[in-house]
């Protein structure tokens, strides 16, 4: 993506007055200090970069203004727009700015002489979200001295100083994706700093041909004005943006605002005491389940064994990890009932009960929704005579719920009672055969006081209420519950995903959207550890890099015979620790504080969005305002207090949590350190390096256990 960016010449002197205010720089210990509201100016082109940056600030809770440049009736960036006096300080109404570009206006336009006034005057940064190198923005030209071109593939670094600076949470490494070979992902400029220009290179690449590096983000200082200046373009999905958000939000905002970032994973394993049917890949369908007509195929059933067992204990040891376990208590009842009341699985479980987390999955796993007719494929709701859905009932309900319980207790396993899994998540709706909730589902859910109620993100995304819970959304693994082997899962992932006359399913021929279809079948051999591992771990990886909290789910028959689950899994966290500091450890919640997380998120962002909230900077001081029972969300600098003690928890190098709102503001006290930065004069060479330094937590005491246990 290239476009051509004018640059405005500007007197400062002159700007300064336009704005009516101060001439000098503003001083902390000035009678009138300036108040820095906690909010940041999002100028858009309805690009793909400045859109991404807006959905970090979204997704974090961050409060920010968008101007869409596209709209004919957006308000006029102005002195008054962008700052006023309240109770006689001299206020700044956002405390950064992210423009498309350097200038996304015409030439001589008084908008960007109104916003490199503010800039200098308030101190205030400003993100450059992609703008290609040239002496206006403190590089050289690309063109002769440096590259521009695809990046697809390219392993970036993080320098020294941005190690030191707004991206210490990474270990250094920055790979650019490079997901098809035929598709242009990444262009990007790389260029070394412009003779005298004040530039500081946080995130470079080795020039082609060359034996120096370009900058692809770096901090340029000018004219009193600070610009972090971004060339590669970017979307909000893309890795290489995701590693990175973080960093530019903090570099923007100095450390200090609303709203927070953790990067979390979860994985719950269903169907835990019980057996998954399996795939038949003569008939393409899993005899036993609905997909299958009634009495064909043998069904031949996948269930874990005691060294499946062990190897989940030394598998979560060796990756500092808890899976959750959702469990069905009578598939060990049946299976002792089977074999004369032996059953070494359940036997060595319970005996290492205390090293998993556990979930209510319900008793049999029997479909709560409607009665099902499995008479045809697919199945459809049975009805009454007069034509109404027959549904389960409530006490059906009720007693899967509660016989579970019962059974779990009785064995020992640490339950929190107010968790629950449904089989398949049935009793919630289901299209296109049940559009509606089992309407004796929260009623049951009640009578048991179940408070999480576990549904598919692939159907069910949002959460909501049903009866007495809340519902938390888990993203479903492309490893199939029918699969123990790794050929069975190719052999399925095959037939789904490929054309009808390729021996596939045709689903993909009549959902041409559909983004995992295969071009042409996997080899049954090498098709798993090739190509689905791969895809799985991205997409997992993704996930937790978007600040989502969200659990994923497999299956046991995942953890036994060839145990295809691991791959996927290792992919993901090694993958992420190879990416990120010590000090920024994947956080790994159970579904109740997810639940919590995610609600307390709802909330927050509906508070923003009313206009709710409100959140200052005066000197050392944080105020923010928000309605009662609307806990707030904050990052804030190490040595940051909250009425004498410590705020949040440590992450990523800096503190962020949940505080409970209580009468009247929140009121915090930033450390010296966080003072805000001075604007760089021209030709001072050292203000890049004035900003405040960030402290690395180490290893050991970054635990974030306080943020997400916090109910």
């Amino acid at each position: 993506m290239k476009r051509t960016i004018r640059t405005t010449a500007l007197a400062v002197g002159a700007l300064i007055a336009s704005l009516g205010l101060p001439a000098g720089p503003v001083h902390a210990d000035a009678p009138a200090a300036p108040r820095i509201d906690l909010r940041v100016l999002v100028v858009s082109d309805g690009g793909p970069a400045t859109d991404a940056i807006a959905a970090e600030l979204e997704t974090a809770g961050t409060p920010y203004t968008e101007v869409d440049l596209q709209d004919a009736d957006r308000p006029v960036i102005d002195a008054g727009f962008l700052a006023d006096t309240v109770d006689g300080r001299p206020r700044a109404k956002f405390q950064s700015v992210v423009l498309p570009n350097d200038n996304p206006f015409p030439a001589n336009s008084a908008e960007m002489a109104a916003l490199a006034s503010y800039e200098q005057t308030y101190a205030i940064p400003q993100v450059d979200a992609y703008t290609y190198a040239r002496p206006e923005v403190g590089l050289q030209y690309a063109v002769g001295t440096g590259y521009a071109g695809s990046v697809d593939g390219v392993r970036a670094e993080v320098t020294p100083a941005g190690l030191a600076g707004p991206f210490d949470y990474l270990d250094g490494a920055v790979p650019f994706e490079d997901n098809s070979p035929t598709v242009g992902e990444s262009y990007a400029y790389l260029s070394t700093p412009a003779p005298g220009a004040d530039f500081v290179p946080y995130v470079q690449a080795a020039i082609p041909g060359r034996t120096t590096k370009g900058s692809l983000v770096g901090e340029y200082r000018h004219d009193g004005r600070r610009e972090l200046v971004v060339t590669f373009v970017y979307n909000q999905h893309q890795q290489q943006f995701r590693l990175l958000a973080r960093g530019i939000v903090e570099w923007m905002t100095g450390g200090v605002h609303l709203g927070a970032d953790r990067n979390y994973f979860a994985v719950h394993v269903d169907d835990v005491f019980a057996a998954d049917d399996r795939w038949d890949t003569e008939l393409n369908c899993t005899p036993g389940d609905v997909d299958c007509p009634p009495g064909e195929g043998t069904p031949n059933p996948i269930r874990m064994v005691p060294a499946d067992v062990d190897h989940a204990t030394a598998w979560q040891d060796s990756r500092d990890f808890t899976l959750d376990l959702a469990y069905n208590g009578s598939g060990s009842v049946d299976h002792r009932q089977d074999n004369g009341g032996a059953d070494p699985l359940a036997d060595k479980l319970i005996a290492d009960r205390d090293r998993f987390r556990w979930i209510n999955h319900t008793y049999t796993h029997a479909f709560l929704g409607c009665r099902q007719d499995v008479s045809v494929v697919p199945w459809k709701c049975a009805t009454n005579p007069d034509g109404s859905t027959r549904w389960v009932s409530r006490n059906e309900i009720a007693d899967e719920i509660a016989t579970n319980r019962v059974w779990g207790e009785v064995a020992g396993l640490p339950l929190e009672d107010d968790e629950l899994v449904t089989g398949e998540h049935s009793g919630l709706k289901v299209t296109p055969q049940q559009p509606e909730d089992n309407p004796n589902l929260g009623p049951a859910l009640a009578d048991n006081g179940i408070a999480w109620l576990a549904s598919d993100n692939s159907r069910d995304p949002v959460q909501r209420q049903v009866g007495s819970a809340t519902t938390v959304s888990r993203y479903p693994m492309n490893v199939f519950y029918n699969a123990g082997r790794a050929a069975e899962q190719v052999d399925e992932y095959n037939w789904i995903y490929t054309s009808r006359a390729q021996g596939g399913s045709g689903i993909c021929e009549d959902n041409p959207a559909t983004s995992t279809c295969l071009a042409a079948p996997l080899d049954t051999a090498t098709g798993y550890a090739g190509h689905i591992v791969p895809l799985e771990t991205r997409i997992a990886l993704g996930h937790v890099l978007f600040n989502d909290p969200k659990p994923h789910f497999i299956h046991q028959s995942n953890l036994a015979e060839d145990r295809i689950a691991y791959p996927v899994l290792d992919g993901v966290l090694e993958g992420y620790d190879a990416l990120f500091a010590d000090s920024t450890p994947v956080v790994n919640l159970r579904i109740e504080d997810i639940g919590v997380e995610m609600r307390r998120r709802a909330a927050w962002r509906s508070a923003v969005d009313a206009g709710q909230v409100t959140g200052h900077r005066i000197g050392d001081t944080v105020t923010v305002r928000a309605p009662d029972g609307v806990a707030v969300t904050a990052t804030m600098p190490a040595g940051t207090l909250h009425g004498g003690t410590g705020f949040g928890a440590a992450y990523a190098g800096a503190l962020s949590g949940w505080t409970p709102t209580a009468d009247g503001p929140l009121s915090l006290t930033l450390p010296s350190s966080a003072a805000v930065p001075s604007a760089a004069e021209p030709g001072d060479t050292a203000a890049a390096t004035r900003t405040a330094p960030r402290t690395r937590v180490p290893a050991g005491v970054t635990e974030p256990v306080p943020y997400g246990a916090e109910r």
